[in-house]
């Protein structure tokens, strides 16, 4: 079943059940899978794409929460805390820091890379390898901290 149907499906399922909150949050997904397909054109629309885009949704969220903590507006933090937990239920398991060392290190080995002036190859392999399950930011301060 693709992103798409099964969003509907859990769309149905929260009308029924009277959660406003995962209704909120699941008509936010399709709406920007949908949009997604429109800026696609004719192009078919890949789960990698679908994918792509709650990465980018969860990480608006998580950017948005910091920003209303930090001007004492709970009431907005909260909303956004409400719909991030509801798309992190189609996000692949995220990695622990240990088994993000562990992927960069790996890496590290593979590229041969000896300091920072080869974060950038390593940071390309990491990102791709690591997309999804892991924060980019994260990814970067882990690459830094075993270059340094």
């Amino acid at each position: 079943m693709s992103l798409s149907a099964e969003i509907s499906e859990q769309i149905k399922t929260a009308m029924k059940a009277k959660d406003p909150i995962a209704l909120r949050s699941l008509r936010s997904i399709k709406a920007a899978l949908m949009l997604l397909a429109t800026q696609e054109g004719g192009k078919e629309v890949t789960p990698e794409d679908e994918m792509a885009t709650l990465v980018k949704m969860a990480k608006q969220r998580k950017d948005s929460i910091a920003i209303y903590k930090e001007q004492n507006r709970q009431d907005l933090a909260t909303v956004e805390e409400e719909e991030l937990e509801v798309i992190e239920r189609f996000l692949p398991k995220q990695l622990s820091e240990e088994e993000i060392a562990k992927e960069v290190n790996a890496i590290i080995a593979q590229t041969g890379a000896t300091g920072m002036k080869d974060m950038g190859k390593v940071m390309g392999m990491a990102n791709g390898k690591l997309k999804g399950r892991a924060d980019g930011k994260v990814i970067a301060d882990m690459v830094k901290k075993l270059l340094a």
